[in-house]
């Protein structure tokens, strides 16, 4: 089943399933059918798999052609899947991106990368749908996408072992981390963060589709399940990277294991695979700088511009796309930084 949330011509926040291309209004077209849903995300997950049941018989009797021309598609605003996430961690999965990224910047690939599995916590008050992308200054100075995907939490758990960690998983997702590299990469010399660097905007998107959709995919492994999809980047139309989720090191049972070791994960939460391999310019620049030096030329770095595209397509979950905007105003905490010689020593 493919999900999504929308506001509709009310501007309320409806969940909506997708049918036949169409999007339907699940509670509206349930109490229509005799099926009681709750009528928002975050409502939906509190009791997923009664509403789950609930979703599928309504989502057949829509295939069956049980519905009217009470919504109109057309006058609804489509927001982000979960648009009210209980939190919201990003892993470092990607082996390839990792050990990549550590040596286009001259440094060796971290063993603690292969002894277990890592994520920080993102501004899940900050999650965005596809569309615009609006940025401050600072932000587009090296700003960059990640190609991600991620999955979305559907009961309560603690202490989650792997081997049950799949059945916690209620939906998968594209998600692209946008980064501020350049605030990124200053805070980050301070060894804490991210944080200014990516708390303006996380997408994700266009549905949230349940693990049952993607069964013609799936691998299943010691670690939990993988999923042969391909993953892929373009800019302003031109494909810039292409990879596969199966390429995860670390699974996401691997990763809610640890995710959830001494504390409740909830439904709602939002968990990220990190970056596939080249699914990022701050990569894909550092291999392209260390190619051309070694032909004794120079490389001019791309990054994302305001009234640029973005946009990242995973095989079952769709595309999720974004034009950059910039803010009105110049607004800059870069400017703000004081001189290095009133640093204390």
């Amino acid at each position: 089943m493919k999900f999504v949330s929308f506001l509709n011509q009310q501007g309320a926040e409806r969940v909506g399933l997708i049918v036949n291309g169409r999007t339907f209004d699940l509670a509206m077209y349930g109490e229509a059918l005799s099926h009681t849903v709750p009528s928002t995300m975050a409502e939906f997950l509190q009791e997923s798999g009664k509403n789950l049941d609930s979703a599928r018989k309504i989502e057949q009797a829509l295939k069956d052609g049980a519905y009217d021309k009470r919504q109109d598609d057309s006058q609804i605003k489509m927001l982000a899947p979960v648009p009210h996430p209980t939190s919201c961690r990003d892993a470092y999965a990607f082996r390839q991106h990792v050990a990549t990224a550590r040596r286009n910047r001259g440094v060796p690939m971290i063993a603690e990368f292969d002894q277990f599995p890592v994520f920080y916590f993102t501004n899940h008050n900050s999650i965005i749908g596809a569309g615009e992308l609006i940025v401050e200054s600072d932000h587009l100075e090296k700003l960059d996408f990640e190609l991600e995907a991620a999955i979305v939490i559907g009961k309560n758990g603690r202490n989650i072992a792997a081997k049950d960690a799949d059945s916690y998983i209620f939906g998968y997702t594209i998600m692209n981390d946008f980064s501020a590299r350049l605030l990124q990469m200053e805070e980050m010399k301070l060894n804490l963060g991210p944080a200014k660097g990516k708390d303006f905007a996380t997408a994700i998107g266009p549905y949230l589709v349940t693990p049952d959709e993607l069964a013609d995919h799936r691998i299943d492994t010691l670690s939990g399940a993988q999923y042969d999809l391909r993953m892929t980047a373009k800019h302003n139309g031109k494909l810039i990277s292409e990879g596969n989720l199966k390429d995860m090191n670390w699974t996401f049972a691997e990763i809610i294991e640890r995710a959830s070791y001494g504390v409740e994960l909830f439904p709602g939460d939002v968990i990220g695979s990190g970056t596939v391999g080249t699914g990022c310019y701050l990569e894909l620049n550092g291999t392209r700088t260390l190619e051309a030096k070694e032909k004794g030329e120079t490389y001019q770095p791309v990054w994302l511009a305001s009234g640029d595209t973005i946009e990242l397509e995973i095989t079952n979950l769709g595309s999720l796309s974004h034009t950059i905007v910039k803010a009105d105003g110049n607004r800059s905490i870069l400017a703000k930084k004081k001189p290095a010689e009133t640093a204390v020593v």
